[in-house]
């Protein structure tokens, strides 16, 4: 197999291929509050004035965070 046909394949298996932070987010914000999620996740921009803008922000920047959100947002998906 072609190492491009391989990556294509792994891709398909992401199940975050395609979904843009932001969308993941919102979608989070929308089935949790902020409080919740400042608890699952403990950083600040989910708890001081929190907003899509900072956390986005936030999150582009710093790499565990954004891990956690993204579990978050694979065990929220594959929940329902």
């Amino acid at each position: 197999m072609e190492k491009n046909t391989t990556a294509k394949i792994e891709q398909l298996n992401n199940p975050l291929h395609g979904i843009k932070l932001t969308h993941m987010l919102e979608l989070l914000v929308k089935h949790f509050t902020w409080e919740q999620l400042a608890i699952m996740v403990n950083i600040n921009c989910f708890k001081n004035d929190p907003s899509i803008k900072s956390s986005l922000k936030f999150l582009r920047k710093t790499p565990w965070a954004r891990d956690k959100v993204e579990e978050l947002y694979i065990d929220l998906i594959s929940n329902q």
